[in-house]
């Protein structure tokens, strides 16, 4: 099971503006390094909780169908399958009917149930599920604890650049920052 990002969001969960008010700066000439900052905190929170911040596209491959005919998206929330594609032996697609599958994107992991699904005839990724994840479209349709998290971060960040070299970053995390995220992560048993 392989699974990973097809488009990358179009926009961030929180805007240069937003940092730099929480840092108290004034001026444009960090503007470019607090860009990088608020993606690298996106990406460090959506890794930590397993979600999608922003509406993204991805792909999960799979070599065979579960026996419980389930297959499991550990990517939160899923807001739309887009399609589910089988593979046959000499390389020929085919697109499973969207009236075979039904999809609970309210549980977490998300699950995807067919009633039947053919046997995909490669031996590895015969199987190909693209769908969306994230909140929304824009920053407001993220919660507020996950941005404030992302916030946090790039600002703590911002203000221990200098302090490590960069190939020993990230250094730390602020006080607080697993707790906001906490809420988001999934548990395992």
């Amino acid at each position: 099971m392989t699974l990973f990002r097809t488009v990358e969001p179009a926009a961030e969960p929180v805007t240069v503006a937003d940092v730099k008010a929480h840092l108290r700066l004034d001026h444009a000439s960090e503007d470019g390094l607090i860009a990088d900052l608020i993606r690298a905190a996106r990406a460090e929170v959506e890794q930590a909780t397993g979600c999608a911040l922003i509406e993204q596209s991805w792909r999960l491959t799979i070599d065979r169908w579960p026996a419980s005919n389930r297959v499991l998206i550990h990517k939160h929330p899923v807001r739309e399958v887009l399609s589910v594609t089988i593979y046959g032996r000499d390389g020929g697609a085919a697109i499973v009917d969207p009236a075979t599958m039904l999809l609970d994107a309210d549980a977490r992991p998300t699950r995807l149930h067919f009633d039947q699904a053919p046997q995909p005839g490669r031996a590895m990724n015969g199987i190909e599920v693209d769908f969306v994840a994230g909140f929304g479209p824009a920053g407001t349709d993220v919660p507020d604890l996950l941005k404030r998290a992302v916030v946090m971060l790039a600002s703590h960040w911002f203000e221990f650049r200098a302090v490590l070299s960069a190939k020993d970053q990230p250094a730390s995390y602020p006080k607080g920052y697993e707790r906001l995220i906490a809420p988001y992560r999934s548990r395992r048993l």
